[in-house]
């Protein structure tokens, strides 16, 4: 997959537990689920509508979405749209 110079990789994810931020890499293909917070040790896992705790917690949202806004795993012929 091509995802050309628009894809920005590096986001903030920020605690709201404990306001903890720190700066990470977002995988390319793929959502991360699970983030342990390095200040608090708390597990962030994504709110409800979203797909990773970068789509959640950060600053960007993850590549997946910056590529198709609709949702991660969104394709046109989805019989759940």
């Amino acid at each position: 997959m091509d995802y050309g110079e628009s894809i920005q990789r590096q986001a903030i994810i920020t605690c709201p537990y404990c306001g903890w931020q720190q700066t990470e890499i977002m995988p390319l293909d793929a959502c991360l689920y699970f983030y342990t917070c390095p200040g608090c040790q708390r597990a962030l896992r994504p709110k409800a509508q979203d797909c990773c705790v970068f789509c959640s917690f950060g600053t960007i949202v993850c590549p997946p979405r910056q590529t198709n806004p609709r949702g991660a795993g969104y394709t046109e012929s989805d019989p759940t749209d």
